[in-house]
């Protein structure tokens, strides 16, 4: 017989990390039918809201706005290109500067998109107020950890 956990032993389930993980795959499952259907990554989906906000930008400052490398963000943009939904382009005004542009098909897929963010608040059984509180928290406690280094 195995003797009970010392008070002081930490536990798998009162992590904050674990819960955190857990969660990220849990809504990356989720995701994944939808987008699917849209015939996207999440990473790639993630790069398509940024665009769908604002555009062009230049692939530094999405870099930046997603915490994404260039070596990762490169084959995410070129993936995008090669279906047909972003095009990438040298700035006139200074040619070391490459900027994104959504094409007409990018565009327009922001249409199915569209749902997207409502079914999957419908599939985690969340009202609005507790994903939007969630959302607050996670921002908070990123911006925190992020001051924290």
């Amino acid at each position: 017989m195995t003797d009970a956990p010392r008070p002081s032993t930490p536990r798998l389930n009162r992590q904050v990390c674990f819960a955190m993980y857990s969660a990220s795959r849990a809504a990356t499952a989720a995701y994944r039918p939808l987008l699917d259907e849209l015939n996207l990554t999440y990473p790639q989906y993630l790069v398509m809201l940024v665009l769908w906000e604002d555009q062009p930008r230049g692939v530094r400052e999405l870099g930046e706005e997603l915490g994404l490398d260039s070596g990762t963000l490169s084959p995410l943009l070129k993936r995008l290109e090669a279906l047909g939904f972003v095009e990438r382009r040298r700035s006139a005004a200074d040619e070391r500067r490459v900027e994104v542009f959504l094409t007409a098909a990018g565009t327009a897929l922001s249409a199915r998109a569209a749902a997207v963010p409502q079914r999957l608040a419908d599939a985690a059984g969340l009202s609005t107020a507790e994903l939007d509180q969630l959302r607050e928290t996670l921002g908070r406690l990123t911006a925190a950890l992020h001051s924290a280094r």
